[in-house]
């Protein structure tokens, strides 16, 4: 039997190069620097058989300073809002939410180019390091903030406006799994000043959480929320004391 080959290892010199990208994306590559990045983006584009790499190239860079732009925004918003960050210096540093954005904004531009394979690569880099599956697919606005990040999931089709907030365990999804669905938008929208609490689920592309709304912890939300909404999940339990503790 004769096997199609795949050159697989090309996952580990795209997980490098989007290391790399990220850590010059704050040193010097707005200021047209890295050719080792030009290089191994090149490399990495002959390996996908993705033709116009040069030009490919220099269209790409030209978005690093605008994406600079947005991660600043975001850091920021990380700082104003978390209680226990200390200062921006430390989100660059130590927020793995931060990092999961860089790498979306940065795969996004890709995705936008039509680029095949390479972007979703760097988001599954961003996953395996965070625990956040941002799609490359989705649309992200400006000041976005994720705390903790774990167990975040971001769908192709969602679209997140400016000024939200989301908490570890949310998953943007798609109520169905079909494959025609394909070119259908299949995840909510999420409109300006939101903040989504820990493990809420919102599915569906007909759903859209308005403006200004809070959605609750453990909440799942399958219809539209109106604009200034708070939505909750009650839940009942009970605490009683130990028999051996009543004495």
């Amino acid at each position: 039997m004769k096997f199609k080959h795949y050159n697989l290892s090309i996952k580990d010199e795209i997980k490098n190069f989007a290391k790399q990208l990220f850590y010059s994306l704050f040193d010097d590559v707005c200021h047209k620097k890295g050719a080792h990045l030009k290089d191994s983006f090149i490399n990495i584009l002959e390996v996908l058989q993705i033709d116009n790499a040069e030009n490919i190239w220099k269209d790409y860079q030209e978005s690093f300073c605008n994406i600079r732009e947005q991660l600043d925004l975001d850091a920021q918003i990380f700082e104003k809002t978390d209680p226990a960050c200390k200062s921006l210096l430390e989100v660059y540093l130590a927020y793995p939410g931060f990092h999961a954005i860089a790498i979306y904004r940065l795969s996004h531009k890709l995705y936008k180019m039509q680029i095949p394979i390479l972007p979703r690569i760097m988001s599954e880099y961003a996953h395996s390091l965070t625990g956040t599956d941002i799609h490359p697919g989705a649309t992200i606005g400006e000041s976005f903030f994720i705390d903790h990040a774990t167990g975040i999931v971001i769908g192709e089709t969602t679209i997140i406006k400016n000024n939200v907030k989301i908490y570890q365990g949310v998953t943007l999804g798609g109520l169905q799994v079909k494959k025609e669905l394909a070119s259908v938008k299949r995840h909510p929208t999420i409109e300006n000043n939101v903040t989504i609490y820990a493990n809420a689920t919102i599915l569906g592309g007909n759903v859209s959480i308005g403006a200004d709304s809070i959605i609750g912890a453990n909440v799942c939300v399958t219809e539209s929320v109106p604009q200034g909404s708070i939505v909750t999940y009650k839940s009942e339990y009970k605490i009683t004391t130990r028999k051996s503790y009543a004495k």
